[in-house]
């Protein structure tokens, strides 16, 4: 039976810096997360210097690793061999892209066969979960290890299907006095998403907008992309009909607000936003659009019109059972600053500017 409260204690855990397992039906793998960790729990975890490193495909395709045998699989982690000059420092190099312009000549590494293939791909997606680089000090055992856990137990850790109505009450907000918000949360994950009421249900399928968490836009105002006008936008578009506006807690498009940051750094090393993505290891849109179904449904909304510039976010909604009869245009102004992302939205994700 899985346990998804065991994921969060990983989650605990790997953000600590301390080391867990991870089973699947050929081994169990000790991990230690390369970002967290410092010399003394290296020390601890891999007194030998010898544990290998786990990254991902992409980041293994960036350090021209793709033509070695041993990691040829596209969409597969990587297992690096630890080379005896590969400490903590020549670790966090490799992992971590921001760093490859203070750090340009890594290397030569050599790759190993991907054991344990479904636990090193779910030690990847935790990484995720935990907000950290998709990278991992790798052992066959270790001493002092915080809890033991499967991919099953991350699938349902990550289950959309748990989240539940938390609370509701009357929200007035600046665009329409008569709005209501709504939170929900699920029994093992820490954050809460919202949603936000705005006018009378009349029977007509309502104006929704998925807005996904962004920090540096929707709170500081960040030029980098348009995710705070749009937020702004968004409400004042529903407040002329009835609908709902899900705030997702999902900042940088699943991959977390530090990640997101390094995105930035990648981004001002000229990569785009979605290279970005690729260059940290991740996907280009990792956020779980199960969750956005969920809160509809919980709220009695599955037939919507969907405001969107994004076809894609379109079809993995009705891929959640979620009926989108009308695909409304988002169109919002672009500012000196945010150009090249906006064109990369045309051009790389299809989005119809």
């Amino acid at each position: 039976m899985s346990d998804p409260r065991a994921v969060a204690r990983a989650i605990d855990a790997l953000r600590r810096g301390w080391p867990v397992a991870l089973r699947d039906a050929e081994d169990t793998l000790a991990l230690l997360s390369i970002e967290t960790a410092d010399d003394v729990r290296l020390k601890a975890f891999d007194a030998a210097g010898t544990a290998d490193i786990l990254i991902s495909a992409a980041r293994a395709a960036t350090l021209k690793l793709a033509n070695q045998i041993d990691a040829a699989a596209p969409e597969k982690p990587v297992i690096v061999s630890r080379a005896p000059w590969i400490d903590l420092a020549g670790a966090v190099a490799l992992a971590d892209p921001a760093l490859d312009l203070a750090t340009p000549l890594k290397g030569p590494y050599r790759t190993l066969p991907c054991r344990s293939s479904d636990a090193a791909g779910a030690a990847l997606e935790l990484a995720r979960l935990a907000g950290l680089l998709p990278a991992f000090f790798l052992a066959d055992t270790a001493p002092g290890i915080e809890v033991t856990i499967t991919p099953e137990d991350i699938a349902a850790y990550d289950d959309s299907r748990a989240l539940m109505i938390a609370a509701r009450a009357r929200l007035p907000v600046e665009v329409a006095e008569h709005s209501e918000i709504v939170a929900f949360r699920s029994a093992d994950q820490a954050g809460e998403h919202v949603a936000l009421i705005v006018g009378t249900p009349d029977g007509t399928p309502p104006l929704v907008r998925l807005h996904s968490e962004c920090l540096t836009g929707d709170v500081l105002g960040s030029l980098k992309c348009d995710c705070g006008p749009q937020l702004h936008g968004a409400l004042h578009e529903i407040s002329t009909h009835w609908g709902i506006l899900l705030y997702l807690r999902q900042e940088g498009r699943g991959i977390g607000l530090i990640n997101k940051l390094r995105a930035y750094s990648l981004q001002d090393q000229g990569f785009d936003t979605v290279d970005a993505n690729l260059r940290l290891g991740f996907a280009i849109d990792a956020r779980d659009f199960g969750v956005a179904a969920q809160m509809l449904r919980l709220i009695g909304q599955d037939r919507i019109r969907l405001l969107t510039n994004n076809p894609d976010k379109v079809e993995r909604l009705r891929a959640e059972g979620i009926d989108v009869v009308e695909r409304v245009p988002h169109r919002m102004a672009p500012n000196p600053h945010n150009q090249g992302y906006l064109d990369t939205k045309r051009d790389r994700t299809g989005h119809q500017l």
